[in-house]
């Protein structure tokens, strides 16, 4: 079956997502006081943090390297046995599954900040919105019958 142009912007949603948490998780990673991007730590004011380090961390796993993991595992339809274990969706290749996994943690990820850091800005709701394009993508139905096992 040739992949669908769903399936391609599925991938590049993943790609794109997985970039920039890279970029935004890396900066925070390596430096953990936010100034490399511009973020006082005084947004954490309201969150058990006392510097980026932890968040940057998270940033860094959960949107910067599974969805690269998973725009990979979304292109080459490789076997994961220890991925296969969370797949819910048994008839489906694991990919998809974590494709709607990556979007549930984007919505997760800027609700919990909107919670900790008091204050929405427009890039909250740029994420939210890429969160459920990507849920979107996963759910249609070429997408669907494309990652189906037989």
């Amino acid at each position: 079956m040739k992949m669908p142009l769903s399936v391609k912007c599925l991938i590049a949603l993943q790609l794109l997502l997985g970039l920039g948490a890279i970029y935004g998780g890396g900066l925070l990673t390596f430096d953990p006081s936010g100034n490399m991007i511009g973020m006082p730590v005084s947004l954490l004011q309201h969150s058990p943090f006392h510097n980026f380090l932890i968040p940057g961390i998270i940033l860094l796993t959960f949107l910067g390297f599974m969805p690269l993991g998973i725009a990979w595992a979304l292109i080459t339809r490789q076997k994961f046995t220890p991925a296969e274990k969370l797949n819910v969706f048994k008839d489906r290749h694991w990919a998809w599954t974590y494709s709607l996994y990556a979007g549930f943690a984007t919505i997760i990820w800027i609700a919990v900040q909107l919670y900790f850091v008091r204050e929405a800005g427009v890039i909250h709701v740029v994420y939210i919105f890429w969160g459920l394009v990507i849920q979107i993508f996963t759910i249609l139905p070429n997408v669907q019958a494309y990652y189906f096992k037989n």
